[in-house]
């Protein structure tokens, strides 16, 4: 069964940072699924803004170019390429100097019709001054959107900074705080299994989950990326990502699927955490950095290695394991264990569901003890869901209990391609929906329980533990779950 492609209005959307690695990487070839799927034609317009001297030619090559390295063979159709292509246009423009500024005005329709939509994929420090501009140039509508790519500052004070620079131009209901993570298929099934069956709701609680898990773990380093050791796990995962995918298990069921009855319900959950600061940070956060690993067979440069000289000792971690805790009625006593890290033994993004033992079992004299039923969504990579359950052995000879998944496998139940997450976010922009981006009260509230981690760390004689690149990370983060009788779930499949 084919999805339902539902067009979307015209628009102009305008990419400040239009030569960078996030635009070729993620914006073009997103765009560019969504046109072949004909959500859009050639009434919209990609206006590309940079500093680079380049024409529109020169940017229409580069899109195409974009198409070729990120696109699959099989979705590279050379007519739709080119009609593609003919709706970009290229504004040389210095975003820092207001003489520099080429002449947007002449991209942009005055139609209202028209969706207009400005992309700042730059430095988080001139977002600021690129919405003064567009303030002061009238190219801003009542109507139009920003979209603001992390990071969005390194504490609370610098977002707030950052915040306050947007909110003198553009409304709220106007921004846009994009978080890819929210947008990925299985993220948003969340809320589809919880809220659209009543199998879970009912023991969606304290009396019959054990604890939550939620790994983000990635087998790449983090190479020479000077933002990396700038940001560390922490803020470039935790503060954001992880938190989120926490919102959206543990938050109460909204009023409707309105974006702000669904932000104020997560809003809830990250004012309800427990603050971890001074001496609970010891006992319930783990941070490490990954060695390097030199064999005949294998040869990985630990994080240290990595660094410029000027960099060498840092203590910016790659792995953070932490114990969080909710203070509300429905998860007391539920913990919830984080852990993201880099070097890490695969690439996988999970939430486990650990349910509680069955209270009494009959079966004594079977073989095998009951376990506990568990559910995982796997996010990435091998998207679905997968519910543990305990089932009887086929064949006679007694009751062999056996554990078996109910698997739901997008790939094998969904035969079309999975759209990746920036398609959705990108026309959700131009639908005005903001359900699946963060609103400045959730990014301050997320600060507001991260910072002091930080701040203790920082203040703290150890540096990160390390770990051995390849591996599940440093062995504080086994004895930080196991302290509780618990272990990481870690599925070989």
């Amino acid at each position: 069964m084919s999805s339902r492609i539902i067009p979307v209005q015209p628009f102009d959307y305008v990419v400040f940072g239009a030569t960078g690695d996030l635009t070729k990487r993620k914006l073009i070839p997103a765009l560019y699924h969504r046109f072949l799927d004909g959500q859009f034609d050639e009434n919209s317009r990609i206006i590309g803004v940079s500093r680079s001297p380049l024409s529109d030619e020169d940017f229409q090559e580069a899109a195409r170019k974009a198409i070729a390295d990120f696109v699959e063979k099989d979705y590279q159709d050379k007519d739709t390429i080119d009609r593609f292509v003919s709706i970009f246009s290229y504004v040389i423009n210095d975003v820092m100097n207001r003489e520099g500024w080429g002449d947007l005005g002449k991209a942009l329709r005055d139609d209202t019709k028209v969706v207009r939509a400005f992309y700042l994929a730059v430095a988080p420090d001139i977002f600021g001054p690129i919405a003064d501009y567009l303030g002061k140039r009238k190219y801003y509508r009542r109507d139009a959107r920003v979209v603001l790519e992390k990071p969005l500052g390194h504490d609370l004070q610098s977002s707030e900074d950052i915040n306050d620079g947007i909110a003198k131009i553009f409304k709220e209901d106007q921004v846009y705080r994009i978080d890819h993570y929210l947008g990925k298929e299985t993220v948003q099934n969340l809320l589809a299994l919880r809220f659209a069956n009543t199998l879970f709701e009912p023991i969606w609680n304290s009396a019959h989950i054990d604890h939550v898990q939620i790994t983000v773990a990635e087998s790449v380093g983090a190479g020479t990326r000077g933002y990396y050791d700038e940001s560390g796990a922490l803020r470039d995962m935790i503060q954001n990502h992880m938190l989120q995918l926490l919102c959206l298990v543990a938050m109460e069921p909204p009023a409707s699927d309105d974006a702000n009855a669904l932000r104020d319900e997560k809003l809830k959950v990250l004012r309800s955490l427990k603050p971890i600061a001074n001496g609970d940070v010891g006992k319930v956060t783990v941070r490490g950095q990954y060695r390097g690993v030199a064999s005949e067979t294998t040869s990985v440069a630990g994080y240290q290695d990595e660094l410029p000289e000027d960099k060498k000792g840092s203590r910016t971690e790659t792995f953070v394991a932490l114990k969080a805790e909710i203070e509300n009625w429905r998860w007391s006593g539920v913990p919830f264990y984080l852990r993201t890290g880099k070097r890490m033994a695969k690439r996988v993004s999970e939430i486990v569901i650990q349910f509680k033992p069955i209270p009494h079992s009959i079966f004594d004299h079977a073989e095998g003890a009951p376990k506990s039923n568990k559910l995982i969504i796997r996010l990435q990579p091998d998207e679905g869901v997968k519910l543990l359950m305990m089932i009887k052995d086929p064949g006679p000879g007694g009751m062999r209990l056996r554990e078996v998944p109910l698997n739901l496998s997008f790939a094998e139940t969904f035969s079309e391609r999975t759209p990746e997450a920036y398609e959705r976010l990108l026309l959700d922009v131009v639908r005005g929906n903001q359900t699946l981006f963060m609103r400045r009260d959730e990014l301050e509230a997320a600060w507001c329980w991260v910072d002091p981690i930080r701040e203790a760390w920082d203040r703290a004689s150890e540096p990160p533990q390390p770990y051995t690149a390849g591996t599940w990370g440093p062995t504080g983060s086994i004895a930080l779950i196991e302290r509780d009788g618990r272990t990481w779930h870690e599925d070989d499949n």
